[in-house]
Formats: C-alpha cells, structure tokens, sequence
C-alpha cells in the first residue's frame, strides 16, 4: 500500500460520461413522474431553471479544480479557503449522500430485476450487483472509466431514440398515438380518462406551488454532475479536459432530460400518465415496440448500475481527499500500487452493504426508495451553498494574490447568490403545507450538529 499516488489515467471521454452516468438514473427515469405530477407541463421549466443552477454551481467548482487539482475536490477547497469545519462537513455531508443514492440505486436495481427473475429474492440480487461493481472499482480506475463509458451509452442510446422516436410521430404520422400533440403542453386532454376536465389544463395547472413542489425531485434529478469535480486528480491534462468537459456534459444532459421530456410531455397528456411507474414506459409501449417492457427495464436497470458505480468511484475518493485533510482515518489515504484507494473502496462498500439486508426485510422498497431521494435533497442543497460560498473565498483569495483563473465561472459574483437565494427558494417551498416537507428541512439543522459533534470528536482525537 502507497499514500498519495492516484493515477491520471481518466480522458475527457471518461469524465465526461462519468458525469453523465452520474446524473442519469432513476432520478429521471422514475423521479420524473412524481416531478410531472406536481407541476404538469410546467415541469420543463423547472428542469430548465434547475439545469442552469447546476450550470452555474458545476462552474464554479470547476473553476477551483482547474487551477489546483486536488483529490477530495470541493471539500479540499471548503477545507483551505474557508476553514477545517467546512472541509469536514463539506466531506462527510457528501459522503453520507453517495452512500445514500448507492441504497437508493440498488434498491431500485433488485426491484427490476424481478422482472425476469421474480423468484430470487431481491436481497439476492442487490448482493450480486453490490459484488460486481465492488470489484470493478478495486480494479483500475480506468476499468472503472470504461465500464460508465458503457453504461452511458446504453441510456444515452435509449434517450436519443426515444426523442427521434416521438419527433417522427409529432412530425409526420401523428395517428401512431391517438391525440399526440404539442398543444398538449398548454391545453386539456382531448384522449384518455381526464378527456375535457379543466383542472387539468394549462401549462401551470397547479400553480407556481406546483412548480414549487416538484423542486426537490428536480434537483435529486441532477445530482451527480459534480463527480467531473471528483475526477480532476485522476485526469490526463486536467486543465484541458475539466473545462471541456464541464462546458459540454451540462447542455448535453439539458437536451436530454428537456428534449425526452418535451416528447412524453407532447405524446400523452400528463395528466394520463400514471405516478406509479416510470412514465417513459407508456412512450415504448404506445408507439407498438413489441418488446418494449423488455427493453425499457434492462435500460432503467443500467442506469441504475451506472449511478451506483459512479457513487462507489466518488465517495472512495471523497474519502480519500478527507484522509489527506485528517478529516477521516489515514488508512483512507492509502492506495494500491494501480492507485486505487482501496481502503476508501472497501469502507464505502460496507455501508452501502446496509442495503441487503433492507431488501432482505422490505422485499417491496420502492416506498424506501422515495424517502431516501427526498431525504437526500438535505444533503444536496447543502453542498450547492458549500460551494456557493467557498468559491467566493476562493476568488477572494486569488484577487489578493492578483491571480487571475484559465476557467472564470459565469456572472461572478451574481451567480453565486443566485445559487444561494434558489437554495433559500426551494427550503423555504418546501414548508409550504402544499408541499409536505417540512421534516426534511427541519432536519438539516440537525445532520449540521451531527457533523459538528463528529468534527469536534476529530479535534480531541487529534490532540
């Protein structure tokens, strides 16, 4: 076992559909129904306002890993430009959020599954992929490079045909789907159960609150695209590649969810689409793919995979960066001779190994699943402000030292607060009793003492 030997094996190839595999999961696959439900069409518009929020945060990020590519990304930067505290929570918060998206993909993993195999256990299956992925990333990091690569393109695949797909029905043979139009984006259903009933119309048919509610869906949506951040110690000519990367996987992951979405949104009315299944099933099904179940299951399956892959290659790096902080064990630091932090690897697995026996004792976990995402937007919001604030300690500094970045971030200052009043948006929305999470916001308070009292348990064990 080595310290501090990473390997910069990972091209802008690899980080960019590391990112992409990241970011498209089931939090789009599945979370899209529940997010249309809440705001009907206008949930495009808080897929787009969302995507420029994340736009603005993965910048400024970016920014800081260009000019020092450090392991443990924004958290080395919370821990030098602002404080200790911050580089632990910064740590720690994300960690615990990896961990949690890692039960949540699982979980979603061995529900598939039974698709096919609906005898096997679902802890049977969640133990098979927990093992493979496990030994994929014990390998090389390029192994895990290349198994995203894969795993990205079968969604990506699937995504670009599904819009080509229905940009050929709205185009040209619009009877394929009885009542398939754009107009279904702002007018009442003229096929289906909720043919003619006015409730259901308009672009905002439940209001600005509706638009609200969806939010936290949203962003759960996007997380993930600050892995391309994770990547920037183990990159091949960082200061080429992270800002490549950053500028083009962002809008790509804009056509994608905006573009499928604009379709499914056209072809069904949304107010016919049913909250309790992926609402891209019923596009496969209704434009007569004889194997479109089939087919549909094996690419939300892979995506999950891929979001769970991602988070194993994350969190054990997130780890490693705090080890090198003394913010976690030492031995977190250490990697193997094909520089793989092994360690960090294996403490992230066994955590994530939690989500056995969960299926073992909720074989039927899709309620699960849905109290993890949402729980898992506290985690979230509070790496957006961590971000948000460090960047500005960081450009103070580089404005004293008269430094200037190869890779500004945009609208600096303004898109910083911007971040940071939408964060402010969203918690205070999230109260409304509309809405119905008020729990999950009055949690943060409480996982920041939680940190707090580990950081301070850290600060003793040090002395």
């Amino acid at each position: 076992m080595r310290q501090n030997k990473l390997k910069r094996k990972l091209t802008n190839r690899h980080i960019q559909f590391i990112a992409l595999g990241a970011s498209i999961g089931t939090g789009l696959f599945l979370g899209a129904g529940s997010a249309i439900f809440a705001a009907g069409p206008s949930v495009l518009l808080g897929y787009l306002i969302a995507g420029f929020l994340v736009f603005f945060m993965v910048r400024q990020l970016n920014k800081m890993n260009t000019e020092e590519t450090a392991p443990g990304s924004y958290s080395y930067f919370a821990y030098k430009y602002w404080d200790s505290f911050s580089g632990f929570l910064a740590g720690w918060n994300h960690s615990i959020l990896y961990i949690l998206i890692s039960i949540a993909e699982l979980t979603a993993v061995a529900a598939y599954t039974q698709y096919w195999f609906p005898n096997i256990p679902t802890w049977k299956t969640s133990l098979f992929f927990f093992v493979i992925i496990t030994i994929v990333n014990l390998y090389t990091v390029k192994a895990y490079g290349e198994a995203e690569f894969l795993f990205s393109i079968v969604k990506i695949a699937a995504i670009c045909a599904m819009i080509f797909a229905g940009a050929y029905i709205l185009l040209f043979d619009t009877s394929l789907v009885p009542g398939a139009t754009l107009k279904n984006l702002w007018q009442t259903a003229t096929v289906g159960i909720h043919t003619g009933d006015a409730s259901f119309s308009g672009f905002f048919p439940h209001g600005f609150i509706g638009l609200m509610a969806a939010f936290p869906t949203i962003i759960f949506a996007f997380d993930g695209l600050d892995t391309i951040g994770m990547t920037a110690a183990e990159t091949a000519d960082p200061k080429k590649n992270i800002p490549k990367a950053t500028n083009q996987v962002v809008f790509r992951i804009l056509i994608f969810y905006i573009g499928s979405l604009v379709v499914l949104l056209s072809l069904y009315h949304w107010s016919n689409l049913s909250i309790s299944e992926s609402p891209f099933v019923m596009i496969f099904e209704k434009i007569g793919f004889n194997y479109a179940a089939w087919v549909l299951n094996f690419i939300i399956l892979t995506a999950a995979v891929s979001v769970y892959n991602s988070c194993i290659y994350g969190n054990s790096r997130m780890l490693y960066g705090l080890a090198l902080q003394k913010n976690a064990p030492q031995v977190f630091a250490k990697t193997t001779k094909k520089g793989i932090p092994i360690a960090s690897v294996l403490f992230t697995s066994l955590l994530t190994f939690l989500v056995v026996p969960l299926n073992y004792f909720m074989p039927n976990c899709f309620e699960a699943f849905d109290v993890i995402m949402n729980f898992s937007v506290i985690c979230i919001v509070t790496y957006w402000c961590i971000i948000a604030i460090t960047h500005l300690k960081f450009k103070k500094q580089m404005n004293l030292e008269n430094r200037k970045t190869t890779f500004p971030s945009l609208f600096y200052p303004y898109s910083n607060y911007i971040v940071l009043i939408a964060v402010a948006f969203i918690l205070a929305g999230m109260f409304l009793p509309q809405i119905g999470m008020a729990k999950q916001v009055i949690a943060i308070p409480v996982w920041l003492l939680i940190v707090f009292l580990g950081y301070k348990l850290r600060l003793n064990k040090n002395k």
